[in-house]
């Protein structure tokens, strides 16, 4: 993984308003395929934003607009004419909150693939394991997939939600905070998934959790007041930060 290949994700000089409020900045950035990518940074300094402008979930907010580009594999998603619902299965997001579905377990995992065209019980059961696998959750849930989503603790709804972006088969995942509200014993068991999951999947990774970013990522950003302030290996920012205002930051002296 090196900075000369050819990036995953590739973000140059993007700008993005909402209104009159700018909360992305010139941001330019690349992401290699199979890393899982840090963003971190205090409150409103931009890193859920650019998630969104990534999946393009921005263009459901009226009132906003966005120079500079972004690229998935060389093709602009910025484009006018981009097949935005094709790139959201492209690139799944995982939010903070659990949003499990008011549905069964396995009806959570298989109601979007069937939506998209899989058929056949077969087809679903595979896709249900095979998710729930991926997610470290199958030990835990295998024999009561008809019981509600919704009885499902705190930190397996998150795996869940985990699961059901894995099952519409996407490149990217992005995750905005997914242990914001777990217990370290839950979020040890997301952050195990994820490094396990890197083989196949690129991430890009929101927390404001620095111990988590210096545990789970292999290359990080650090993002203040809508700017790109510094951008690395995850251990050589954390060891030999380039700039005082990220060693300021990771010391807790503010944010």
């Amino acid at each position: 993984m090196t900075e000369d290949a050819q990036p995953k994700i590739r973000i140059a000089d993007l700008s993005f308003f909402y209104g009159g409020f700018q909360a992305l900045d010139g941001v330019t950035l690349s992401i290699q395929a199979h890393e899982i990518f840090g963003l971190m940074g205090p409150s409103k300094s931009g890193k859920s934003t650019l998630l969104r402008v990534l999946n393009r979930m921005c263009d459901l907010i009226a009132g906003v607009r966005m120079t500079g580009g972004v690229w998935l594999d060389g093709e602009d998603i910025l484009a006018p004419d981009f097949d935005v619902v094709g790139l959201r299965r492209r690139v799944g997001l995982v939010l903070s909150r659990p949003t499990p579905l008011p549905r069964s377990i396995y009806e959570n995992l298989a109601l979007a693939p069937r939506l998209a065209g899989k058929k056949g019980r077969g087809t679903l059961d595979e896709v249900v394991e095979t998710s729930l696998r991926a997610a470290q959750l199958w030990g835990e849930v295998k024999d009561r997939l008809q019981d509600s989503a919704l009885k499902l603790s705190g930190g397996q709804q998150q795996r869940l939600c985990l699961a059901r972006t894995l099952a519409m088969d996407p490149e990217v995942i992005l995750l905005d905070e997914p242990t914001s509200g777990l217990d370290p014993i839950s979020t040890a068991k997301i952050e195990a998934t994820l490094l396990q999951l890197k083989d196949n999947y690129t991430m890009v990774l929101v927390s404001n959790n620095t111990k988590q970013i210096a545990r789970a990522t292999d290359r990080v950003a650090f993002l203040l007041m809508s700017h790109i302030i510094e951008s690395g290996d995850t251990k050589q920012v954390f060891t030999v930060p380039a700039n005082q205002k990220t060693d300021d930051y990771m010391s807790g002296r503010f944010g």
